[in-house]
């Protein structure tokens, strides 16, 4: 029994002193030289590991006579060994410098990485290893963001909808026309939110697919601008919406229904960003080989530093009360891409260009 317990206190010991011993450790094999990354293929590596061990040991019996007396042997083994380990420090180093930081990325932390200055297989893993830790880094900080706007985006109209509907229970405010009025206005908000996240996150996990057709692009941009004129009085702006067909008979292969909420987004963005009483301009031709669709408004435009943002999920090109949700433009990009097109800003900031292939 006294000698289990012993055994016990000389293992705590020992795992005492290894744990203050460890850090100087790993700093002192931090700086050790590599003398093999200059070669690219571990197995050559190896052979090198090898063939040096024991060319540094055969070296040392020559000089000690030629012969093997007890001691030389002894004294030839240990100096091969730690030729060998001093050369398979940095083949081996950075695999434990990966474990590391994988156990670290089990934990959350992206932010270790691995010293890849070898240029064998190993040195392509450590650099293959450092990129994918930049990705998930920057893939988990994107998560928390959107955790955050979904939550501050909800707040939003939750919070006015419960004061509207405690104000009604408590008798503060009578159930008339107008605060039933602003608790749908607020319920039609929630909805849309919830209506482009199912939406986005369908199309950003590939689950859309499309169901292309040739068709003429006039009667599409004539119902979308029906639909958008009847969005723009029920917003209350008065606004004068006029299309320009500059090629005549275009046509474009596309999914239909996506299309239209793509065209859609835009008008609804541009009726909001635009003055009240202004004018939205939708323009189609054909060019080199594609079709392009333009929607201008008369507002100020998105500035130049902002838009190579405005198509990220809640951004509003610095335009946070405009009264949408921050995702529209986010659907309209990923569908756009999806048709293997481009969406961007165009000159002077207030026009959207889309460039879709004809077919």
């Amino acid at each position: 029994m006294s000698d289990d317990h012993e055994s016990g206190q000389g293992s705590a010991e020992r795992r005492d002193i290894a744990s203050l011993v460890r850090p100087y450790t790993d700093r002192l094999a931090e700086w050790l030289p590599r003398p093999l990354d200059r070669v690219r293929f571990i197995k050559l590596k190896l052979a090198i590991l090898m063939v040096g061990s024991g060319a540094t040991a055969f070296g040392f019996f020559a000089l000690r006579i030629g012969w093997l007396p007890p001691r030389t042997s002894i004294a030839a083994t240990l100096l091969a060994l730690i030729t060998s380990q001093f050369l398979a420090h940095g083949m081996t180093r950075p695999l434990r410098d990966m474990t590391a930081a994988a156990k670290r990325m089990a934990q959350g932390d992206y932010s270790h990485r691995v010293r890849a200055t070898s240029r064998d297989e190993v040195g392509q893993l450590a650099e293959a290893f450092n990129q994918m830790a930049a990705d998930l880094g920057a893939a988990d900080q994107q998560r928390r963001e959107f955790i955050a706007n979904v939550s501050h985006e909800l707040r939003t109209p939750i919070t006015a909808l419960g004061a509207v509907l405690e104000n009604l229970v408590d008798g503060v405010s009578e159930p008339d026309p107008a605060t039933l009025r602003t608790a749908l206005a607020q319920t039609e908000r929630l909805s849309l939110l919830v209506s482009e996240l199912l939406a986005l996150s369908s199309v950003e996990a590939g689950a859309v697919r499309l169901e292309r057709e040739h068709m003429p692009v006039e009667p599409l941009l004539k119902e979308v601008v029906a639909e958008a004129e009847v969005m723009a009085a029920a917003i209350d702006r008065q606004v004068r919406f006029t299309t320009d067909i500059v090629t005549p008979d275009l046509t474009v292969h596309a999914d239909r229904a996506r299309l239209h909420q793509v065209l859609l987004n835009l008008l609804e963005n541009a009726t909001r960003h635009g003055p009240a009483q202004g004018e939205v301009r939708i323009v189609a031709c054909a060019l080199r080989g594609a079709v392009i669709i333009e929607v201008q408004d008369d507002g100020p435009g998105i500035p130049p530093s902002e838009r190579a943002r405005v198509f990220e999920r809640f951004t509003r090109g610095g335009r946070t009360t405009s009264g949408g949700t921050g995702l529209g433009l986010a659907i309209a990009r990923w569908i756009v891409e999806l048709h293997g097109g481009t969406i961007a800003v165009a000159d002077p900031g207030s026009r959207i260009r889309v460039t879709l292939p004809i077919s």
